[in-house]
């Protein structure tokens, strides 16, 4: 067993854990989409319906987030990864691919993408370098025949 001192190699061990891709959206106090891509995403519960995501404290768009009290989740498919990789970047617009679409609530959700949820925002827990943030959903959809945006080891699969 390795001490906790060694923290790539604790990301390497988190990596051997397959996940799938999502797209976090919602929109900044001006009405703007804003965004990013997580991997740390799990159902919570059926009743009521509940999810989590983890972003990271560093994400750009996540005061805007934590501010809207609504966020959007995009499940990838596994032909999205260009619109995944976009969204991990800075300074771009993450918006310019793929077609979105409006939920009720405002946020914009991808066309495409294996299922979508729209959110409300029900807790925030400071998670170290992260925030748990909880959502109800409100609303989603699926499209289970498409196969999802893997990734493993530090790589798309």
């Amino acid at each position: 067993m390795r001490r906790m001192t060694d923290a790539r190699a604790l990301r390497d061990a988190f990596g051997c854990f397959a996940t799938g891709i999502t797209i976090v959206t919602s929109m900044d106090e001006a009405g703007a989409p804003v965004g990013f891509t997580a991997n740390s995403f799990t159902s919570v519960s059926l009743d009521p319906p509940l999810l989590l995501v983890c972003p990271g404290k560093n994400a750009s768009s996540l005061p805007a987030i934590l501010r809207a009290g609504v966020f959007g989740v995009n499940v990838l498919a596994a032909d999205q990864r260009p619109i995944a990789e976009r969204f991990a970047m800075r300074g771009v617009d993450r918006f310019a691919n793929g077609e979105w679409v409006e939920a009720e609530s405002g946020v914009l959700l991808l066309e495409g993408a294996c299922s979508n949820f729209a959110c409300t925002t029900v807790n925030e827990v400071d998670a170290g370098d992260h925030i748990v943030l909880i959502g109800r959903i409100e609303s989603f959809r699926a499209a289970c025949e498409r196969k999802p945006l893997m990734y493993v080891q530090g790589q798309y699969a």
